[in-house]
């Protein structure tokens, strides 16, 4: 039974979604990935979201552009976490997206990582699961341990080789 729900209005966003997914699935998370737009099939939209509580989802991560109402209307619908993901729009540079999903009105709030942020979206799910799960837990402690470790080997990289010899 998938846990988190990745839903977006439209494949255009689909490459910031997939790094949403990617997370999930590195840290062994089920999750269902769905195209449904809020503004062009509202029936199929409202029973996704009037439905994700009894699929068994925890949480859910709603990318949108522009007018950006996905996140927000899951919210309102939908009983346990919504994460929003702004994507970068040619018009505004995601700024509307940003806006549009931030601003949420009291009592329904979104949280809402960076424009294109997918890959955050996809860690604060699995952040979020993790206050119940303690083996998720642990993978979350493995996961940021191995960023220290990235960034101590680039260093020692760079202290061995210079900046002008660094690649």
């Amino acid at each position: 039974m998938p846990k988190v729900g990745i839903v977006m209005g439209s494949d255009s966003d689909m490459p910031v979604m997939s790094k949403a997914a990617d997370v999930l699935d590195q840290l062994g998370i089920s999750y269902e990935m769905r195209i449904i737009s809020a503004h062009r099939e509202p029936d199929e939209f409202f029973e996704y979201a009037r439905s994700a509580e009894k699929k068994g989802f925890k949480v859910i991560i709603a990318g949108a552009g522009m007018a950006a109402h996905l996140p927000g209307m899951c919210a309102a619908i939908f009983p346990m976490p919504v994460i929003g993901i702004p994507m970068h729009t040619t018009s505004l540079g995601g700024r509307d997206s940003l806006y549009s999903i931030v601003q949420m009105p009291s009592g329904i709030p979104v949280a809402t990582v960076a424009i294109n942020g997918g890959a955050n979206a996809g860690l604060l799910a699995a952040k979020i699961l993790a206050t119940s799960d303690d083996e998720l837990l642990g993978k979350l402690k493995d996961y940021s341990a191995s960023l220290k470790d990235a960034v101590v080997a680039k260093d020692k990289k760079l202290q061995e080789v210079g900046y002008k010899n660094y690649k």
